[in-house]
């Protein structure tokens, strides 16, 4: 579970609370029930109105991802297929056959059984390439979903500021309720602008962010499977599809492990010299 999501948006609200505990204020001067209606109904109606019901629908399942989602690891693939390489190459592909049922990841799943049925290199690649652009443009509705709701927010946070100041004004002959009047009209904004930058805006970019990592991942093992189909040596395999990942996201051990072949390499070079 990747807590970062939760920890930033309780991070970001413990600071507007600390801030208004520090000025004085009163939390409950921002919690009024019908500047947060109208942000909250009309920027999610608003949402709706830009795309379909099967949008909606996606993007709510999506809402638990955005808190709790996690990739696989990028090492923890390369490890699979480098184990897949060796047992190609020691039973040849038709054993990718069993491997496959052995397989809980779909994707790969269907890559094996698809080497199994000697499926054409170009033309399984094809497959593959064509079912991960699916699957990215599928995960990122749902981040767009959200990223709208980000754009939208602030200006009916207006709307509703405007409209509070229009019974502001209905009130000028009470001077006395005119300073709580006009304080109310701006929570308004104030909830408009919250929305978008506590919450739609991270969502939807931690929901794009986790379907630019799956589908890295599901390209990782594109080029595995395609890698073994080819027949090749497990070691390179291995090398190949860590110079694809970013060090940082190989861990520790990873670099330290690549970095000693590369000067194993250098070593052997320099002693042939």
């Amino acid at each position: 579970m990747d807590l970062a999501t939760i920890i930033g948006i309780l991070t970001a609200f413990g600071a507007l609370f600390a801030m208004l505990t520090l000025e004085g204020s009163n939390v409950s001067a921002i919690l009024l029930p019908a500047p947060m209606v109208l942000v909250f109904g009309a920027t999610i109606a608003v949402g709706i109105a830009g795309g379909t019901i099967k949008d909606l629908l996606l993007s709510v399942k999506a809402v638990p991802r955005a808190f709790t989602g996690k990739t696989q690891k990028p090492q923890v693939v390369i490890d699979r297929l480098v184990e897949i390489a060796e047992k190609a190459r020691k039973e040849g592909l038709l054993s990718l056959e069993q491997e496959a049922e052995k397989v809980d990841d779909p994707f790969l799943r269907g890559a094996l059984q698809s080497i199994a049925d000697g499926a054409d290199g170009e033309d399984l690649r094809m497959s593959l390439e064509d079912e991960i652009a699916t699957k990215t443009r599928s995960d990122r509705t749902a981040s767009k979903f959200f990223l709208s709701l980000g754009g939208y927010a602030p200006t009916v946070g207006i709307i509703g500021t405007v409209v509070s100041l229009t019974h502001v004004l209905e009130n000028l002959s009470t001077p006395g309720k005119l300073g709580p009047l006009i304080a109310a009209a701006f929570v308004a904004t104030l909830w408009g602008l919250l929305s978008a930058n506590f919450l739609w805006l991270p969502i939807g970019t931690r929901l794009r962010r986790l379907a630019d990592l799956e589908g890295e991942r599901m390209t990782l093992i594109m080029e595995g499977v395609l890698a073994v189909q080819e027949g090749s040596q497990p070691r390179l395999l291995a090398e190949r599809l860590r110079a694809m990942v970013p060090a940082e996201q190989l861990g520790k051990a990873a670099n330290e492990k690549s970095g000693g072949k590369s000067g194993d390499k250098a070593a052997d070079k320099a002693k042939a010299a």
